[in-house]
């Protein structure tokens, strides 16, 4: 059976063949009964019975209209058989029109060959097998042929002629190779639209109809074609470009090399602000700004915060006396013990003492 991308693919058709008697002269044939039916050989196994209905008709119609070449009436199914028996498969006859009526599907332009008409008057053949194929629910899906036969066995083909007739109908209505085509191309467009297995035809169209609408700024299939593969490659440009914008080696150091940069850089700073801070400390120390019990504060908030050590320092006032001697820092001279006058005097003589040793001694 045809494909359709709505439906997905449709499974491999199933094939059987029935008889109908004949009689001289017809035009009109009747091809196949309505409603169910059922081969005198009890078949169909597969389904309940075959089934023909108005709309099923519809289709069948339809598809007999759009062929380019009539249906053909053989001698046997040697359209089929030929296959094997290499034989030639000779035309009994041709028809190209189907019509409904009320009791099935006939064809109403049959052209009989001279030697087919000649036996039909004899009596030769008395039966037609139209060929159909079927669905699992036994509904007639196509009509393939017709064939003169006499035999109503033919009821049931031989599975070699089943076989045969199988390719047949995958060649005639819808090739072998455009069915696995079209397989592959539902398959990619899974793959690409990053859809489940198994999706349907109308899953995949809904995706097609989400990408064309973004790809056509929501303009749909109205707007002008898009080049996919032409967008997907500027897409990646402007990627790459906007890459090399925010890195390029020339104005961009490595995080490592930035990092260790960063610690040199943390490791002077504090090694220069300890050898300021230490001036600082040891010339307040020295000029009197700094008591020496404030040495440690002076560390510790210098360590912190040199700026503000700077200020006090700047405004501490320098205390002369803690920085300088009397003697300018020469010894002392050497002076004379002082006298004794008074009554230090008059102690030394009621006591007998010298008064020059006890002014020394008052002295030291």
């Amino acid at each position: 059976m045809p494909r359709n991308m709505r439906g997905m693919a449709h499974p491999a058709p199933l094939i059987a063949a029935l008889t109908v008697e004949i009689s001289q002269g017809q035009k009109a044939i009747k091809l196949l009964p309505a409603g169910d039916f059922r081969a005198r050989d009890g078949r169909p196994v597969d389904c309940a019975a075959w089934h023909l209905d108005e709309v099923l008709a519809v289709a069948l119609i339809a598809e007999a209209n759009q062929r380019e070449t009539r249906y053909v009436i053989d001698y046997e199914h040697q359209t089929l058989r030929s296959v094997e028996n290499g034989k030639p498969a000779p035309a009994a006859g041709w028809f190209r029109t189907l019509e409904w009526r009320q009791d099935g599907l006939y064809a109403t332009d049959v052209d009989w060959t001279a030697t087919a008409a000649a036996m039909i008057e004899a009596r030769e053949y008395l039966y037609l097998s139209p060929v159909f194929s079927y669905d699992k629910q036994g509904r007639v899906t196509g009509l393939l042929h017709v064939a003169l036969t006499n035999n109503p066995a033919l009821d049931e083909l031989p599975e070699l002629q089943v076989a045969a007739l199988s390719r047949l109908v995958a060649l005639s209505l819808s090739p072998h190779h455009e069915d696995h085509a079209m397989e592959d191309l539902l398959q990619q467009l899974i793959w690409l639209l990053n859809l489940p297995v198994g999706a349907t035809a109308d899953d995949i169209e809904t995706q097609l109809k989400k990408l064309i609408d973004q790809v056509s700024g929501g303009k749909g299939m109205t707007a002008a074609n898009v080049d996919l593969l032409q967008l997907l490659a500027g897409k990646d440009g402007q990627i790459a470009a906007l890459s090399a914008s925010q890195y390029s080696p020339a104005t961009h150091v490595p995080l490592a090399a930035y990092t260790e940069l960063q610690g040199r850089v943390v490791a002077l700073t504090a090694q220069n602000s300890a050898g300021e801070l230490d001036k600082l400390v040891v010339a307040a120390l020295s000029d009197g700004r700094l008591m020496p019990s404030m040495e440690s504060w002076a560390r510790d908030l210098g360590t912190s915060n040199l700026a503000a050590l700077s200020d006090y320092l700047a405004k501490a006032p320098k205390i002369a006396a803690l920085t300088t001697t009397q003697t300018q820092g020469q010894p002392p001279a050497a002076t004379a013990p002082a006298a004794l006058a008074g009554d230090a005097l008059a102690i030394c003589a009621a006591f007998g003492n010298d008064p020059a040793a006890i002014a020394a001694a008052m002295k030291e």
